[in-house]
Parts: C-alpha cells; sequence; structure tokens
C-alpha cells in the first residue's frame, strides 16, 4: 500500500475476492481495519488510539493517530503537549482531539507480517463462512455431486459439490450401491454444523428425506402443487412407501407419480438402484391410511385401540404379505401412518 497502485492492486483484489470467492468486501474491509489497528498497536503501544480510513475514491488507505492535546504529557500514548500540536497546526488547543496521520509503509516489518497473517486468515475465515451460508441453503434438498474419491478402507466417498469437498459415509449409502470416480450421484443434505475449519456436511443416499425429493423433482404435478406427497418411510436399498394425495379431483396422484409406461417412478427407482417404492393414497381416515399402507396386502378391518395404536384383520393367506419378510412391510407401514399396528389373521 505504499503507492498508489499497490493500492489499486490492493482495492481491486477485495473487488476479486467478492466476485470469485463471494466474500463481502465490507467484511474484508473490517478485517484488514482490524489488523492495521493490531499492527498499529504493536508499533505504538497497545493504549494507543487509532482510526483507520479507506478512501476508494483517491484509492487510499489512511491511518491516523489520534492523541489529546494536554498542557503536560503524562501519557504519550494518547497525548500530545500544545507546542507540539502547535507545530503542525497553530489552530489546536488546550483539550483538543487532533488526528496524525501514520503511513502504514512506515510499519515495522513485524507488525506488517502480523497485519498480513490476520488478513490471509480473515480470507480463510470468509470463504468457510461463504461455504457455510451455501450448505445452509442447501439444507434438506437434494444437490448432484461427482465422487473423487474413494476410500477402500472404510468405503467413505469423498464428493465434489459444486461448494467445496463433503464426505459420504458408508453408512449414508444405500446398502450394497459401488461408485467410480467421475460418478455423478444425488445427495440429500441432512446437517450443516459450524466447525473450526469449515462447515461439517452431512451427506445422505439413505435418508427417506432424498425418495421426498426426488419425487418433487421428477412428478410436475408435485411441483405445482397439484399432488402433495403426505408421509414418506424408507428401508434404504429395500422399499419404500410414499402417501399422496391430489388438491384436484381430476388428477390422480398415484397415476402421476407412476407416469406414462411408468417412466417417471422409473426413473427414481433408477436413482434409488432398485429400490422398489409403493405409493399409497394417502386418508384423513386412520383407517383407511392404514389400509392402505399395508399394501400390498389386502385388510378386511382397522380397528383404533387406543391413542396411535390398532389392530388389523387380514384373511389368513394375507397375513405374511401384511407383515412382510422380517416384518418390512408392517414395519414400514406403520412409519409411514404414526401407528402401532397389530396385524391378526382372521
Amino acid at each position: 500500500m505504499s503507492t498508489k497502485s499497490s493500492r489499486e492492486s490492493f482495492l481491486n483484489a477485495l473487488d476479486l475476492l467478492e466476485k470469485e470467492k463471494g466474500i463481502p468486501k465490507a467484511y474484508m474491509l473490517e478485517k484488514i481495519e482490524a489488523a492495521l489497528v493490531s499492527a498499529y498497536h504493536k508499533e505504538y503501544g497497545a493504549g494507543a488510539q487509532v482510526r483507520i480510513l479507506f478512501d476508494f475514491d483517491k484509492d487510499d488507505v489512511r491511518v491516523f493517530q489520534q492523541k489529546t492535546v494536554v498542557a503536560e504529557v503524562t501519557d504519550p500514548e494518547t497525548e500530545i503537549s500544545l507546542e507540539d500540536a502547535k507545530a503542525l497546526n497553530k489552530r489546536h488547543t488546550l483539550g483538543k482531539l487532533i488526528e496524525i496521520r501514520v503511513k502504514p509503509e512506515h510499519f515495522r516489518r513485524l507488525s506488517a507480517a502480523a497485519a498480513k497473517s490476520v488478513i490471509i486468515q480473515a480470507i480463510r475465515e470468509g470463504e468457510r463462512r461463504v461455504m457455510q451460508e451455501a450448505y445452509e441453503n442447501q439444507r434438506e434438498e437434494i444437490i448432484t455431486a461427482t465422487v473423487s474419491k474413494i476410500d477402500p478402507v472404510n468405503g467413505n466417498v469423498v464428493v465434489e459439490t459444486g461448494t467445496g469437498r463433503a464426505v459420504l459415509l458408508k453408512g449414508e449409502q444405500i446398502p450394497g450401491e459401488d461408485f467410480l470416480v467421475g460418478d455423478r450421484v444425488k445427495v440429500f443434505v441432512t446437517e450443516v454444523n459450524k466447525e473450526a475449519h469449515g462447515p461439517l456436511v452431512t451427506l445422505s443416499r439413505s435418508h427417506s428425506g432424498l425418495v421426498r425429493r426426488l419425487f418433487e423433482l421428477e412428478i410436475p404435478e408435485i411441483q405445482d402443487g397439484v399432488v402433495m406427497v403426505k408421509a414418506v418411510s424408507r428401508e434404504a436399498g429395500v422399499r419404500s412407501k410414499v402417501a399422496v394425495c391430489s388438491r384436484d379431483e381430476d388428477v390422480d396422484p398415484i397415476g402421476a407419480c407412476i407416469g406414462n409406461r411408468g417412466m417417471r417412478i422409473g426413473g427414481i427407482v433408477d436413482e434409488l438402484r432398485g429400490e422398489k417404492i409403493d405409493i399409497i393414497p394417502y386418508s384423513e381416515v386412520p383407517e383407511e391410511f392404514i389400509a392402505a399402507a399395508l399394501a400390498p396386502a389386502r385388510v378386511l378391518s382397522v380397528e383404533l385401540t387406543g391413542e396411535r395404536a390398532c389392530r388389523v384383520l387380514v384373511e389368513p393367506d394375507q397375513l405374511s404379505l401384511a407383515i412382510g419378510r422380517e416384518g418390512l412391510n408392517a414395519r414400514l407401514a406403520a412409519r409411514l401412518t404414526g401407528f402401532k399396528i397389530d396385524i391378526k389373521a382372521e
């Protein structure tokens, strides 16, 4: 900052940072001001008063000492004698707070290094803040990521998200799916936590939110608000149940989700690596909703037995179908409806 060209380069660099990295210019100026104040205190004492002025019209950064004019100086860091003050300007009087410009280039090398360190740290903090905000805006949304590295030991996958790098943990992947470097995959952002070294982002392909968002992306009627996804339950890699309803009696919500020749649901199933999906008609009547949720089993009757509990009767040949392999169908139906379901054969 010793010449106009270097100042212009410095101020232009702030514009470039804001444009390319999204770090606000005001944020960087605040940090640079703090760095210059810190450097000043190292040079002239911790108790010294200073004011920083950024003059963008003249492409200049100015640093001013602030001292009070006194008859007898007891604190050289904050006071100046009347004689010395008048040597600077004959109009100065006792008790007046005056400013004396200090050239930033006059700071010692140690002070300049300290200021530089603070500025570099401010850039890093700014980058982390921008990344944090970007991920916060993507919370509970689907983003498309590119596989950049696969850990052969634990199976974790490092992906490039466009905002930065993140890790898709083995436990958040769909069981049995394999990845190759360069693969583009859709991931669901479940959590974003602030950490010292940047945002800690939790990505998932096993979360039920991924299924919900895929339906919203692939089904135009859901995007338009005509068809609504009311509930989702999922066992990743095996089966999902999705409850839907329509605001327009002329629009079949299940047909809209399936699409012509199954094209719409087929695209979602492909993205989920072949996971089966049951599309269930939602009903405000609990008995109807529970009966539908147990599909493909046929239900004879549903009796509410308590708060969020019910008893379901099915024909004997439908019992195993209603319960499902290892209780999967009944478990998914219970999660979908929020009811504890007791299934009995008639």
